[in-house]
């Protein structure tokens, strides 16, 4: 057997291959059922609830609407791939166009995405990732008047087919390293002058964040602040959908309700006396979406970065906990490509310690504390778990660690032996379409028995335990 594909461990696993391709298929499962606070299955209780996310847009992806064509070569074998723009639907209204990033990825049809920042893709090691959103500032679509453009490129003319084609070869350029080309002669020297031009700027902010996006109290004080982070010019403040029942209310720091708000605007928790309890908040606008915003999917599809928004319906949610008594945590999940694996900030506002449990491992947040505990995840390993604690309290995350490119993958010695053209590809179940697969293999079997927990080799694993830093999201 040959290397195992993109992050392998110590982990158990088999690969299977399909067409061609190599793919490492990885089951984990839990070494023994754990105790209330602990890390558990998204069972029948936890299914009832949302996973928590973070703000921006949310959005499903339908399919290549303006492409060409472009060549791969690699190990002295060429492919053909298509190569163009995608079209996202926003939920609540709105559209999207986007490229994509990891040229030997595949995309699913009908896909659910959602924006996310740069530190939570690939993009995140990539010196090149600026080049990239300069590249999207200064061509097809933000860029619609073609005959200036192919000017530009010293091209004898570009047809929108061509303008989309050269720019998602300069993109695949900067986010795989890959030798690619477009087809057609006039978009291949627009992907030249592209490349050749691209200078690095800074990470757009993200369209609607609330930070953090949860916190927790005691009953009977106000509690926050959260801090509105928008491209908006106002947001609407939707309180918790009980709030008449709950007695919560969201009020400014001067503790007037709030119906509305605005970039760096704090929201407070004005939380109920007596009994415990769990409350969220909604904010919501209507924007476009910062071209450069990266979108990743939950069903490990080809990861997207925006080119182009229309007027979009964006949201954030933030959380509020509490009680009178004992411990009462706050916790909240982000993917860390740098650290390998998903960071999980754990906050506990109360008077007594609180303990919860890791694949195993006990970790205690004093009162008054704040702790980050950093789950190790294989790439392209989905999650979905849920951390419960006192009076009820649980809190779902769900995702897919996607922090690599097929082709860095490929250059860490792993052995993916991409397919000779694009055909449709499964995971989860979802089939995707010709037409909307831009990268050359089978989507990676989904990893079973993450609902159920995980197990590692030998009892083994390292947590990353660190105080809980300050750092906003990268670009903000």
């Amino acid at each position: 057997m040959g290397p195992a594909r993109r992050g392998s461990s110590v982990l158990s696993s088999f690969v299977v291959r399909r067409r061609g391709c190599a793919r490492l298929a990885v089951t984990l499962l839990v070494p023994g059922l754990l105790a209330a606070g602990a890390l558990a299955g998204a069972g029948a209780a936890a299914a009832e609830e949302n996973p928590q996310l973070p703000g921006g847009a949310t959005a499903t992806l339908g399919g290549l609407e303006t492409y060409g064509q472009a060549v791969v070569r690699e190990d002295g074998v060429e492919r053909e791939v298509p190569a163009g723009l995608f079209e996202m639907s926003v939920d609540g209204g709105g559209m999207l166009k986007t490229y994509c990033i990891d040229i030997d990825s595949p995309t699913q049809q009908d896909a659910r995405y959602r924006e996310t920042s740069w530190s939570a893709t690939s993009l995140s090691a990539n010196k090149q990732a600026g080049k990239i959103r300069w590249i999207l500032q200064n061509s097809y679509p933000q860029v619609n008047d073609l005959a200036e453009l192919a000017r530009k490129a010293g091209a004898a003319g570009l047809t929108e087919a061509d303008a989309a084609a050269g720019t998602q070869v300069a993109i695949w350029r900067h986010s795989d390293g890959v030798d690619v080309s477009a087809l057609d002669p006039q978009a291949e020297r627009l992907a030249d002058y592209l490349q050749k031009k691209a200078r690095n700027m800074r990470e757009p902010k993200a369209s609607l964040t609330l930070d953090p996006p949860a916190v927790s109290g005691r009953a009977g004080e106000r509690v926050g602040p959260v801090t509105v982070h928008t491209d908006a010019r106002s947001v609407a403040v939707n309180p918790p959908a009980d709030a008449a029942a709950s007695g919560v209310k969201v009020v400014g720091e001067d503790g007037r309700p709030l119906t509305s708000a605005a970039d760096g605007s704090e929201l407070y928790f004005d939380l109920p006396k007596g009994g415990a309890g769990k409350a969220a908040l909604t904010v919501q606008a209507s924007t476009s979406v910062p071209v450069g915003r990266a979108f990743v999917s939950e069903t490990r599809s080809q990861t997207q970065i925006l080119a182009g928004s229309s007027e979009s319906t964006v949201s954030a949610t933030a959380t509020v906990n509490w009680a009178e008594k004992g411990a009462i945590p706050a916790l909240s999940a982000e993917p860390d490509c740098a650290a390998g694996g998903l960071d999980i900030t754990a906050v506990n506002q109360g008077d007594r310690e609180f303990t919860f449990s890791l694949m195993g491992f006990e970790h205690t947040i004093a009162a008054g504390e704040a702790r980050t505990v950093t789950i190790p995840l294989q790439e392209d390993q989905a999650y979905d778990f849920t951390i419960t604690g006192p009076n009820g309290f649980a809190e779902r995350f769900k995702g897919v660690l996607d922090c690599r490119t097929e082709a860095s993958g490929a250059a860490a010695g792993n052995d993916i032996a991409p397919q000779s053209a694009p055909s449709p590809a499964t995971a989860g179940g979802t089939t995707t379409h010709d037409l909307a697969e831009t990268g050359s293999s089978n989507a990676t079997p989904m990893i079973a028995g993450v609902a159920v927990g995980f197990l590692v080799l030998g009892g083994v694993v390292v947590f990353l335990l660190r105080k809980k830093g300050g750092a906003a999201e990268s670009g903000e």
